[in-house]
This record gives C-alpha cells, sequence and structure tokens, in this order.
C-alpha cells in the first residue's frame, strides 16, 4: 500500500512524526508532502497569486510553501503522478478537529483533497487539556491508539466522495474507553474574541483569539464522545448539498 503523508502543522512538527511511526505499521512504501510551516485554519485555500516554491529532501520528501491542500495538489499532480498514492493520512493534528472545526482545518482540507481525487483519505488529530502550553503537548495517544484505529477502517470500503475523521481524547493510552463512530456535532456559536493591542507606533491591530465555548454537547457527538474519553471516528462528505431543502427551494421559484 503506497501512503501519502501530509499535515497543517508543518513538515517538522512532532505530530508529523508520530504520523509517521503509526504509517510504518501499515507498509513500507510512505512519501511526505507537507507545507514548510503551520497552515491551521487555512481550511481548503489555495495559492494562487504567488508560485509555489518547493524544498526536496529526498524522492520521497518534500516540503511546499504552500496550504495543505497545496501540497496534496503538488503530491499528485508532480511528485506521485506516475505511482498515485493508495491512501492518504493527514495529521496527526496538535489540537482536536471537532464539530464545526472541521470547516476550519488544514487537517481535515487535506483529506477532503485526496477524497476529492478518488484516493480514500483519513484525518488524525490529538486533542489536548485546555491548559497545555505552548508545544507541550503528548501525542503518546494518538501513536497508541492510530494503528488500532486505521487497521479496521482499511478493511471497510470507503463511499465515492467521503473520508474519515479521527480524534484522539486528551487522556493518557491506558485510560481511553474505546473507539466510537459518532456524527460530528456543533458547538453554540459565540466563540470569536478579538485581542486589541497596539503596536509601537501607536496603531491598534488585532490577534483573532477563540474564546472558550460553555456548551452541553450533542448527545451522540463526536464533541460528547471525546469529552468521555473515547476515541472519535466520524465519516464526512463532500457533497454539502441539503437534499431536505431542494423541494421547497424548487417551489419558491415556480
Amino acid at each position: 500500500m503506497r501512503i501519502l503523508l501530509t499535515n497543517d502543522d508543518g513538515y517538522h512538527a512532532p505530530g508529523m512524526q508520530v504520523l509517521e511511526r503509526i504509517a510504518r505499521t501499515l507498509s513500507d512504501d510512505i512519501w511526505v508532502v507537507a507545507p514548510s510551516r503551520e497552515q491551521s485554519g487555512t481550511s481548503r485555500s489555495l495559492t494562487l497569486t504567488r508560485p509555489l516554491r518547493v524544498r526536496r529532501f529526498d524522492d520521497r520528501r518534500w516540503v511546499v510553501g504552500g496550504t495543505p491542500t497545496d501540497a496534496v495538489m503538488f503530491a499528485l499532480g508532480e511528485v506521485m503522478r506516475d505511482g498515485r498514492p493508495d491512501l492518504i493520512l493527514s495529521g496527526v493534528n496538535r489540537g482536536g478537529n471537532l464539530g464545526e472545526d472541521v470547516h476550519y482545518s488544514g487537517t481535515v482540507s487535506a483529506a477532503m483533497e485526496g477524497a476529492l481525487a478518488g484516493i480514500r483519505a483519513i484525518a488524525l488529530s490529538q486533542r489536548y487539556a485546555a491548559r497545555a502550553p505552548g508545544a507541550d503537548v503528548s501525542f503518546a495517544t494518538a501513536e497508541h491508539w492510530g494503528g488500532r484505529v486505521l487497521a479496521p477502517l482499511l478493511a471497510e470500503p470507503f463511499d465515492p466522495g467521503t473520508l474519515v475523521n479521527v480524534n484522539f481524547p486528551p487522556v493518557e493510552p491506558d485510560a481511553v474507553r474505546g473507539v466510537r463512530v459518532v456524527p460530528q456535532g456543533l458547538r453554540q456559536y459565540g466563540r470569536v474574541r478579538m485581542d486589541r493591542r497596539t503596536d509601537p507606533r501607536g496603531f491598534d491591530y488585532y490577534w483573532l483569539a477563540l474564546g472558550r465555548v460553555d456548551h452541553v454537547p450533542g448527545t451522540g457527538t463526536d464533541l460528547e464522545a471525546i469529552e468521555h474519553g473515547f476515541v472519535t471516528v466520524t465519516p464526512l462528505q463532500l457533497d454539502l448539498t441539503h437534499r431536505a431543502s431542494l423541494d421547497r427551494l424548487s417551489r419558491a421559484f415556480e
């Protein structure tokens, strides 16, 4: 099995090293094409107004000066054009990608690009405790449980236009309560907070600071399951059409 690895935390991120160790339990045919620096929150953005600068470490290791989507496109269109991957793994992200996070996540978006190309794709993320400072995040649970989660997933067929989103809870490996297949949840909107500061010349500037949202996770969702110490597995689809509205809106234009 030929596997492409990518992420949104950058080629040198600790989670990428963890992901490669997980992938090598499945295959020796491993390729890495990842952004040169952190691209968290870039969603499915593309680099269109400037050239992509790349660096090759060897025939199977490249960094791309762009977004996660750029990295997957470059891998499929250039590096691996004569031998497409059988599987794309994106991660292991530093931080969870749960609920509405999937709409912003570069990690999930890289997997989406694989699904769009007809390749099985899985995004993996390690949630951490809210108090974890800086880079002080343990990936032990993701590394311990990664192979256990991937093996059953890869034994199942993926429907066209779908991908799988996996999140590991912020607990020690032996404290994980199991794996749950659950739908995507949604938090209550209201976490946007702007942190205003002033530069040395007296001009204001802002950091987007996402505030903590107190909410009750929807029953049976990824948000609830991870709070209870489960690894969450959520199938996602590329088709965003709300089919229940098609007939009603069609009638509005009759």
